[in-house]
């Protein structure tokens, strides 16, 4: 049988570990780098008719690649949606925000981005009035002059009513 003195002992061994676990966890969140933040906007434009509006949100010294980056460079904003029977999805998202075109040497071809922010609009029409999401995700690369982050997907759920 431990006497009291092992005992809260041992209980402070147990607390010191926890809260060197808990210095160490929150220490590694801080340094995961988040340049882009997503909103999501819907706006009914008919009876049947959606426009879907997503904005990046860039933090100052980072780029997102436009949709149209060409191979061989980095990888493109892509957005995919999942399929739903009451949804018809009309084309590729349009983008909207000050474009830049550079070449880039490291991956020696002219690449497509926007900095600070950007908008894409998606328009999508309902087979039938009625209330229903489209979900899917959009996977991006962000970069800066001196790195680049890997590539990312973000998913989103968004309502039609």
């Amino acid at each position: 049988m431990r006497t009291y003195a092992q005992q809260l002992q041992k209980m402070k061994q147990l607390f010191l570990g926890l809260l060197v676990t808990m210095v160490t966890v929150s220490v590694c969140k801080a340094q995961i780098e988040d340049p882009v933040t997503w909103n999501f906007t819907v706006a009914k434009k008919s009876d049947k008719t959606y426009e879907i509006k997503v904005t990046a949100n860039i933090q100052k010294s980072w780029h997102l690649y436009s949709q149209n980056t060409p191979d061989g460079g980095p990888l493109p904003t892509k957005f995919t949606f999942k399929t739903n029977p009451l949804v018809t999805i009309t084309g590729t998202p349009a983008e909207s925000g000050k474009l830049f075109v550079t070449h880039d040497k490291n991956f020696d071809v002219d690449v497509k981005y926007y900095s600070d922010k950007v908008e894409f609009v998606q328009t999508v029409t309902l087979k039938a009035e009625i209330k229903t999401n489209i979900s899917g995700n959009i996977a991006f690369m962000v970069c800066n002059d001196a790195k680049c982050l890997p590539p990312k997907k973000v998913a989103f759920d968004i309502k039609l009513q």
